[in-house]
């Protein structure tokens, strides 16, 4: 069995893109600049925004955040993402979700300029990505398809089971394993909480990613002889084996299904370093105009 290290994978990406920052600012070049907008004060929105700050220092960036209070208009909100969408010396930015109910996640969303979503969300975006073209891919399938990518693991003509069907996670990453690329051309199916005989059909996958938000839900009866195992999820649990009183758990039982696994992710630690680091990749992409030039 062998871990798949998204924090140290993470960190060889970074080391890659702050050489390419500092390239161009020795060609008197701008660097790249990542924006964030944050509504309201939850706290797992704020932690991520600060790193997300923390992560563009690593490697050069620029950064900023506009935050408000959870009272803003819908109105207000879409003007702040129009006023971003315009500035020149803005290449991407997200609006961090989840947003307050009396606003449409949906219409902020659209509104987001495509060249400028580097979260990858916008419809255009999404379609691009699903027809095979260029396109900004939202950070979490992204990541996964890294990590895939740089240990080595072979996708082509391998059974692929999808667990869960989320736009961020599930269904973007079940259509990239499917594409004809590297990673890619893997057979895939997408199960969710409604799929019967769900065991018969993760026990045949020769990759398992595991997106269901349930903690510890997939379990070594689950799982094949060798499989490939990327568990997404990542859950507070209380324990009281921790002096914090709580540990973190994926959605997969790493104690016992590590070691029927060729190739595991471990939580913490796996696909949750990849996702700020896809958001780099993606903002260097724009700053470069690689995706829309």
């Amino acid at each position: 069995m062998e871990l798949i290290d998204g924090k140290k994978i993470g960190t060889e990406i970074k080391r890659e893109i702050a050489e390419q920052v500092k390239k161009m600012i020795d060609a008197d070049e701008r660097p790249p600049h990542l924006a964030a907008i944050l509504v309201g004060n939850d706290p797992a929105s704020e932690t991520y925004v600060t790193s997300k700050g923390k992560a563009c220092k690593e490697v050069g960036f620029d950064s900023s955040t506009y935050k408000f209070e959870s009272d803003i208009t819908e109105e207000e909100l879409l003007e702040t993402v129009e006023f971003l969408n315009n500035d020149p010396e803005i290449d991407g930015f997200i609006v961090q979700l989840p947003l307050p109910d009396h606003i449409d996640e949906n219409k902020v969303i659209q509104a987001i300029s495509p060249e400028k979503d580097v979260d990858g969300f916008h419809p255009v975006n999404v379609g691009r990505m699903t027809i095979g073209l260029p396109a900004y891919v939202s950070a979490t399938p992204n990541g996964i398809m890294e990590l895939i990518k740089r240990s080595g693991i072979e996708t082509e003509g391998e059974n692929c089971v999808v667990l869960g069907r989320s736009n961020i996670v599930g269904r973007p990453v079940s259509i990239l394993m499917s594409r004809t690329t590297n990673p890619g051309n893997a057979t895939v199916t997408v199960c969710h909480s409604r799929t019967k005989n769900l065991k018969e059909i993760t026990s045949k996958a020769d990759i398992l990613i595991v997106a269901i938000g349930k903690p510890e839900f997939v379990t070594a009866d689950m799982v094949k002889e060798g499989a490939i195992v990327i568990d997404v999820g990542i859950h507070r649990v209380e324990s009281s084996e921790t002096k914090s009183g709580f540990r973190l758990k994926g959605d997969v039982k790493y104690d016992e299904v590590a070691p029927k696994c060729s190739f595991i992710t471990p939580v913490p630690g796996g696909v949750g370093p990849m996702t700020i680091v896809s958001l780099l990749m993606n903002t260097l992409k724009a700053r470069k105009k690689e995706i829309y030039s």
